[in-house]
């Protein structure tokens, strides 16, 4: 075999790169995508194989595609950079993005062009939009005494729909968009902050500072439309003198849509002062309102005759599970001629809203949201099947409980039988018609029984009926969650042709499940769990010792371990007024003070 020659002396040094920055960026993409676990590593990393094999210099991206492993969105990268990289250094020829040359002239152009659109605009929403109506809203919310210094959606919702032309909550015909879409815009640009859940919404440094400058502006405006109309009204102090012509008419009609027109402008401009001058009082006297929270304004009313009784039905109810038959509930409804709005209730299955009537404004699609206050009276609605789940998963307890906190004084049990279906329950039918009675008679609840969907259906078209009779020639004032002990009897307010009832808005807030809970709910909760302990005696317990801490501490001043086990047992619950038991107390004292497991 004839044997291959071998060469001696030095070697020779391999050449390097002849394209050192398109090597260079390629290498930074690779790195790049590897820190963010992206596949498109790999992409880059086979075009730095082809690119070294390469031993010609590149004059731009476009002339590496020849290459493999180069398509067009590498080549368009190496391309922008490139131009980055020669206006920032001055050197070598300018390239267009299709590769060509530019001339001198041209380049220079283009540069002054391009400096020119570095410059970014500063972010100002339109007025009347919703991305304005949120800033001034949450401004002017900081600027209160007492503000916290943010605002929950369904406030924020609220107080900005009148600054905003558009719908918070129902979008425009054709479009899936709403107002309150525009707020993530503002958080994009770092105008406005969400944090927490629910969540809340508050105004960053720049965002204040924006929010500032067009309430400034929206005052100036204000100031302007008055002044412009007391020199109107001081010009018109004279006699007018009227030229009668063939166009009379139209004059007229014109004069009279100005007159209007004013009329708004100085109302709204009247409304802004009047508003101001109030927040500048309550600064001086020092009489501050605290404004918390998903709590609306107390001192609004409706009338009788302004307001229409509507039923609200949970979305539950209406979709989910078997959807036949909430359906049948729904057309029942419909062929029973019932009022019924379908939205999201947090607490309930149903319940009634008095809902102000209004008005549509000339020139919007939409008419202008009514206020809602909600009545008395809330339904929760369980099958037999249903009401079997519940007490054995625990919610049956907690929706009780739910129930009662929630600020309504009416609430009522509406259960449906199964019929010859409660027989293969899980549960003993002795046992759950134990749990209706209890529910009647220890809890306070009304319960209705029925048969079956349609008669779920008359007994809400008769409730519905009652109420709107009920309430016909009452004047309803709101009131806040805070007073809801407050209200007096339901009889008596409704002999007296008014009542003070809760805004939907706050009653649904109050009413979440899982919002942030106080140390106090949380201890409230944990006594639930415990076999034994009611609602009633957790809250008995809570008068006595709101914390763990200070059950603990109480548990620290006792001088035996007997004394200790029968710390709570003489504390009252109920309306009867009942000792909580020395067996119980044991329970709760072992449970917080037993190091180990329990016995």
């Amino acid at each position: 075999m004839p044997t291959d020659q071998v060469c001696l002396g030095r070697k020779r040094p391999v050449p390097s790169c002849p394209n050192p920055l398109f090597l260079q960026w390629l290498t930074e993409l690779r790195d790049s995508a590897k820190e963010k676990g992206l596949k498109t590593q790999y992409v880059y990393q086979k075009a730095i194989n082809s690119l070294k094999k390469y031993p010609l210099p590149l004059k731009n991206g476009k002339e590496a595609k020849i290459l493999q492993n180069f398509g067009d969105g590498i080549c368009k990268i190496l391309d922008e950079r490139l131009q980055k990289h020669y206006r920032e250094n001055g050197e070598g020829p300018q390239f267009s993005a299709d590769g060509d040359f530019l001339s001198n002239k041209q380049t220079q152009k283009e540069v002054r062009k391009e400096k020119g659109t570095k410059k970014k605009r500063e972010y100002v929403p339109q007025k009347k939009s919703g991305g304005y109506a949120v800033l001034l809203t949450l401004y002017r919310h900081t600027q209160m005494p007492g503000s916290k210094g943010f605002m929950f959606r369904n406030e924020l919702q609220t107080e900005a729909q009148p600054l905003c032309e558009k719908s918070f909550t129902v979008p425009d015909l054709g479009s899936k968009y709403t107002a309150w879409s525009s707020v993530s815009t503002l958080i994009q640009k770092d105008l406005l902050v969400k944090t927490h859940n629910p969540a809340r919404y508050s105004l960053t440094d720049q965002g204040l500072a924006l929010a500032e400058k067009l309430d400034s502006e929206e005052s100036g405006m204000a100031k302007e439309h008055v002044e412009q109309m007391s020199e109107e009204e001081d010009s018109q102090d004279g006699p007018d003198v009227v030229d009668l012509t063939s166009e009379e008419e139209d004059e007229e009609e014109q004069e009279d849509k100005e007159s209007c027109k004013s009329s708004e402008r100085l109302a709204t401009a009247l409304s802004v002062n009047q508003a101001r001058a109030h927040i500048s009082e309550s600064d001086a006297t020092g009489k501050s309102q605290t404004l918390e929270s998903g709590r609306t304004a107390t001192s609004w009313h409706l009338p009788p005759g302004s307001y229409d009784i509507v039923l609200c039905v949970d979305v539950i109810e209406t979709t989910g599970g078997s959807s036949g038959r909430k359906q049948e509930l729904v057309k029942e409804l419909q062929r029973n001629c019932v009022t019924f709005d379908i939205r999201k209730l947090n607490v309930g299955d149903f319940l009634w809203v008095a809902r102000e009537k209004v008005t549509p404004v000339p020139g919007q699609l939409r008419p202008p949201v009514g206020k809602e206050l909600v009545l008395d009276y809330i339904i929760e609605r369980k099958r037999m099947d249903d009401l079997c789940g519940s007490i054995i998963d625990g919610r049956f307890r907690e929706q009780k409980f739910r129930l009662k906190r929630c600020g309504l004084r009416k609430p009522i049990y509406l259960v449906e039988e199964c019929g010859s279906a409660a027989a293969h329950l899980s549960l003993p039918e002795s046992t759950l018609q134990q749990a209706i009675v209890n529910t009647q008679v220890v809890d306070g609840f009304f319960v209705k029984r029925v048969q079956d969907v349609k008669e779920s259906a008359a007994y809400l078209t008769i409730m519905t009926r009652y109420l709107q009779k009920l309430y016909h020639n009452c004047t309803l004032f709101c009131r806040s969650r805070e007073l809801e002990g407050d209200g007096g009897d339901e009889s008596e307010q409704t002999a007296n042709l008014s009542c003070s009832l809760m805004a939907f808005t706050e009653f649904n807030y109050g009413a979440i499940k899982n919002k942030c809970q106080t140390v106090r709910e949380v201890f409230a909760r944990q006594l639930m769990q415990i076999s034994g302990v009611s609602g009633d005696k957790a809250a008995a317990v809570l008068e006595h010792y709101s914390t763990v801490s200070s059950l603990l501490q109480a548990y620290d001043q006792c001088s035996s371990e007997s004394e200790k086990e029968k710390l709570l047992s003489s504390i009252k619950y109920g309306k009867l007024k009942r000792n909580l038991g020395p067996a119980l107390s044991r329970t709760i004292y072992q449970l917080y003070c037993t190091r180990g497991p329990l016995s």
